[in-house]
């Protein structure tokens, strides 16, 4: 089983100009890979057999023609080329977008290296990085496993973090004793019901919408600094610590949340739903991407791999919010703004969300 653990990474001012080479390098390479594909592409396009003889080069002919790229780790740039791979293959196998070029001022700045006879190791408070040697890290959780690579990153506030995916033994199965459904919503975050028969609120946070008037002033303040200037520079800044203290605090209600349901629950039940085709609805949109809702169902999944739990997704057109719990008879679509319904067939008064929770409890039999 590979887990991941992220670590917060101080460096010195050269190590921080080596990891802004290695940022650099790494998204200069993937971006003349990418426009030699096209290149190859546009060129023979119209014969097969000549785009198949005509294979699109590697990051090691490029160190020959910029030697400035032998100055960085070799791993992280064979790692921008199986990144650049996987993009291709997603586009041609799974339909997603066309792989883009990556900009120096929007593209995360990141790189990936591989650990390769010991040549990433954490001893005491700093981690060993290839051709770079020990950075020093605050090592809040240990491990006992394999490290198989880690990724280097800077956020848009300046902060440093190191991801470290290690091989560990995997956990054993765990038979169900309790069961739980989940509905997710926007009035409330999410609302679940046990195997007990006990129904629980979890309010939205809404830490998007909290915040939004101190975003909004702080991005006027920043759409008023002249370009290039030292002030832009401050307000681009105070702007971003706004943006990653409310992604923070939405981070910390979801592993808290995921946390508990995954430590009580062995059999956990959730909707399976269309994150992007439901950001299509323009008064909705801004509401369901501040809930996190894929990132929930990401949480939930993982760490329950983790603890040795099952997670059933219950069928995209499974009508959890129309079906009653009680005598199972369809009441039929209902608009959002109702929130309680009565049964025509046997009476039972429903809160909306609680029923579905019910609903969805009963495919974990």
């Amino acid at each position: 089983m590979l887990k991941a653990f992220k670590y917060r990474l101080y460096p010195t001012k050269e190590q921080q100009e080596y990891f802004s080479k290695c940022f650099g390098c790494v998204r200069f390479l993937y971006n003349q890979m990418l426009a030699n594909r096209i290149e190859l592409y546009e060129a023979y396009k119209h014969d097969k057999e000549l785009l198949k003889a005509n294979k699109p080069r590697t990051y090691t002919s490029f160190k020959k023609d910029f030697p400035f790229l032998k100055e960085v780790d070799n791993l992280a740039l064979a790692n921008a080329q199986l990144n650049l791979n996987k993009a291709y293959k997603k586009y041609f196998k799974e339909g997603s977008g066309f792989p883009k070029f990556k900009s120096k001022k929007r593209s995360r700045k990141s790189y990936t290296t591989n650990n390769q006879g010991g040549n990433i190791r954490i001893e005491g408070n700093a981690i060993k990085l290839p051709k770079i040697g020990f950075v020093k890290v605050r090592q809040h959780r240990l491990f006992d496993g394999l490290i198989k690579s880690c990724t280097i990153s800077q956020t848009p506030t300046g902060k440093y973090y190191v991801s470290v995916l290690v091989e560990m033994e995997d956990v054993e199965w765990i038979p169900a004793k309790n069961k739980i459904g989940i509905d997710l919503g926007l009035t409330d975050f999410a609302v679940t019901t046990n195997d007990d028969g006990i129904s629980e609120k979890h309010p939205n946070p809404r830490h998007l919408r909290k915040a939004e008037k101190q975003l909004k002033k702080a991005q006027r303040a920043l759409s008023r600094k002249k370009i290039g200037s030292r002030n832009r520079e401050k307000a681009r800044l105070a702007l971003a610590k706004k943006h990653e203290k409310v992604a923070n605090q939405r981070k910390d209600f979801l592993h808290k949340l995921t946390d508990r349901i995954t430590s009580e629950n062995q059999v956990i039940v959730i909707e399976t739903l269309k994150t992007s085709n439901l950001l299509k609805n323009r008064k909705l949109s801004k509401s369901i991407a501040d809930a996190g809702w894929h990132e929930f169902i990401r949480q939930l999944e993982y760490k329950s791999a983790w603890r040795g739990r099952t997670v059933i997704k219950a069928d995209q057109w499974y009508a959890s919010t129309q079906l009653c719990s009680h005598c199972g008879s369809n009441g039929g679509k209902k608009p959002l703004d109702v929130r309680t319904w009565i049964c025509a067939e046997c009476g039972t008064v429903h809160d909306r969300d609680i029923n579905a929770s019910r609903n969805l409890l009963k495919l974990a039999n």
